[in-house]
């Protein structure tokens, strides 16, 4: 069982972050059901790719979660997936959101993940201004040493 609990104020922050997808899951279907909306490439070739990327986006967020249980006790985490990204979560849920978005052969679940991208990178800055504030020159050391947020050499 995960111990930590987002304080309060970050707590609307988690559904932010979580909303994208439930929109997802719930839009993404209709698409199916009604024919509206559909990604034009094959769908089959569309549905192998979004079952792909999920899985990938599924083994980063597990990765991320299960090593934060077993090492975050309060101090700065800088190994494991921490020392390839610096936001592992944040990417796990832009990663899921696409697969979902391909799964379902969906437009509009893709333009909804789209859409939490900005979302997510605007949280990230924010959380790095906390996390710089909370762990200071060590926080800034660590930026240096791993210089990608989410997706190696890109951002």
């Amino acid at each position: 069982m995960i111990k930590y609990r987002p304080p309060k104020e970050l707590r609307a922050l988690f559904i932010i972050h979580y909303s994208p997808i439930l929109l997802i899951i719930l839009t993404g279907p209709l698409t199916a059901i009604y024919g509206v909306w559909e990604i034009p490439l094959d769908k089959i070739m569309t549905i192998i790719i979004g079952i792909i990327v999920f899985l990938i986006g599924t083994f980063v967020y597990f990765k991320w979660e299960i090593f934060w249980e077993r090492t975050y006790k309060g101090q700065l985490v800088t190994t494991g997936i921490f020392e390839h990204i610096r936001h592992p979560h944040y990417a796990s849920l832009i990663i899921i959101g696409f697969g979902l978005a391909f799964f379902f052969f969906s437009i509009l679940a893709l333009f909804i993940a789209t859409i939490a991208i900005p979302i997510m990178i605007w949280s990230i800055i924010d959380e790095e201004k906390l996390l710089i504030k909370q762990y200071g020159q060590d926080y800034r050391e660590y930026m240096t040493r791993v210089p990608w947020r989410i997706i190696p050499k890109i951002f």
